[in-house]
C-alpha cells in the first residue's frame, strides 16, 4: 500500500486526509468524555499518547509512524480540551449530564 502511495506521490495527501480525520474524530470525544466521565478522564488520553508515541517510534513505515504521531499529540491535546470542555459546560454551552456524580 505504502509502495503505491509513494509511486504515485499520494502519501502527502493520504497523511493530510488522515490528519484532518483524526483531528476531527477528537472533537466529538472531548465532548462525550467530558459529558460522561466529567476531567477526571484525562489520564486516559496521556496513556493512549504514550502508547501512540511508543509505537510512532517502533514502527518503520513513514506514512503509519507519521499517523501515530499526529494521534499521539492530538491525544495529549486532548487532555487540554477536556478541562476547557468542563468550562464551556459551567458556561452553558453544553449540556451537563445530570447523572454524572457531582453535576448540578
Amino acid at each position: 500500500m505504502t509502495s503505491f502511495l509513494e509511486q504515485y506521490h499520494l502519501a502527502g495527501l493520504t497523511i493530510g486526509v488522515l490528519t484532518f480525520l483524526i483531528i476531527g474524530l477528537f472533537h466529538p470525544i472531548v465532548i462525550k468524555a467530558e459529558y460522561y466521565f466529567g476531567t477526571r478522564c484525562w489520564w486516559w488520553f496521556l496513556v493512549l499518547g504514550i502508547a501512540a508515541c511508543i509505537s510512532s517510534i517502533i514502527v518503520t513505515d513513514i506514512i503509519w509512524s507519521t499517523l501515530l504521531g499526529v494521534f499521539a499529540f492530538s491525544s495529549f491535546w486532548t487532555i487540554g480540551e477536556v478541562f476547557e470542555q468542563k468550562k464551556r459546560v459551567e458556561k452553558g454551552w453544553f449540556p451537563k449530564n445530570p447523572k454524572r456524580k457531582g453535576s448540578k
